[in-house]
């Protein structure tokens, strides 16, 4: 294992004071927690909490900012944060308006998000959630029961965010997180894997002439192993199964996110996208009005990259995907 670190049972801590460090006019660290909270003057709306264990970075403490989230609960690298960190996310991000909870559909991610909401309550903190789940290549996997939440949680981030900075209530902003998150469909394929630098191994074995379909954003199982192929028949079946998860129709209005693992270089995300575009909208004739290509949602230095597809149903979302923020990743 070669990683810049120090000691592995202190990356997490040691990550989250580099970054308040190098953005400390956005974020800092609340004392003795996990969670970075936005350094924005309180305006009296909606505070958004997400997070999750850490290794996906950016997500999520790089989303936290004015019009995206209030506050990030980071955990272990690859495990949930406990409710008390959670609860303290919320404590922070409560500024009379209640708190909204965006939670990745993991069982502990979920558990753990739940049981915060629930200490919540009886500090009087007023609190909803929506659980994100987008990932449509296996269902009851590694980790979860259901689908698993990937990278469409990073746009459901920008569009409640965009919401509450508009002063939606917490009410309202349950209805629309209700009514986006079906709307969110993701898959990935995988090249290589992930080292976790608590663990020091990689979290499965692939040869370097395969690939595999569907992998998760811990290294869960995917759905088929076949041959390295070209970016286009890579795009091809990751659109295929797209496909048949929408309903869609000529002229039909989505946005595209190419989402890279961590370990895939730039160049090789605008090339998968290029290869989208061909399907999508020279063959599928569909209106791919917001794109977005990069590292949003990743898995340590797993190499690969995921395809998440948004169809946008109100006009209004793509306003809020194209809202102005103050974060440091989006």
């Amino acid at each position: 294992m070669k990683k810049i670190i120090n000691n592995p049972d202190q990356v997490v801590d040691e990550m989250l004071d580099g970054l308040v460090f190098a953005y400390d006019s956005l974020v800092e660290r609340i004392p003795e927690t996990m969670v970075i909270h936005r350094k924005e003057e309180q305006n009296g709306k909606v505070g958004l909490v997400s997070g999750g264990g850490s290794g996906h970075e950016p997500s999520h403490a790089g989303f936290v900012g004015k019009g995206m989230l209030s506050a990030a609960a980071a955990g272990q690298v690859f495990t949930s944060p406990t409710p008390d960190q959670v609860l303290e996310a919320i404590k922070a991000s409560d500024e009379g308006a209640g708190v909204f909870l965006i939670i990745k559909n993991y069982t502990g991610d979920v558990m753990n998000f739940e049981m915060a909401q629930d200490m919540a309550d009886l500090e009087d903190i007023q609190v909803e959630t929506v659980i994100v789940d987008d990932d449509i290549a296996v269902e009851d996997s590694t980790y979860t029961a259901g689908k698993r939440g990937v990278a469409g949680t990073v746009l459901v981030h920008k569009i409640l965010g965009a919401a509450a900075e508009e002063g939606s209530s917490l009410e309202e902003i349950k209805e629309l997180a209700d009514r986006l998150v079906p709307n969110i469909k993701s898959i990935g394929v995988a090249l290589g894997p992930a080292t976790n630098p608590e663990v020091g191994n990689p979290g499965f074995e692939i040869e370097d002439d395969e690939i595999e379909y569907g992998v998760g954003i811990h290294g869960e199982p995917g759905y088929r192993r076949e041959k390295l192929k070209p970016s286009k028949e890579l795009a091809a079946e990751l659109v295929e199964q797209l496909k048949k998860n929408f309903d869609w129709s000529e002229g039909d209005e989505y946005a595209v996110l190419v989402n890279g693992m961590g370990a895939t270089p730039l160049m090789e995300q605008f090339v998968f996208m290029n290869d989208v575009k061909k399907l999508l909208v020279d063959d599928e004739g569909l209106n791919l009005s917001f794109r977005k290509v990069g590292d949003y949602m990743t898995s340590i230095d797993m190499e690969g990259l995921s395809l998440t597809l948004l169809k946008l149903e109100d006009k209004q979302w793509l306003d809020y995907l194209n809202a102005p923020v103050e974060t440091i990743s989006w």
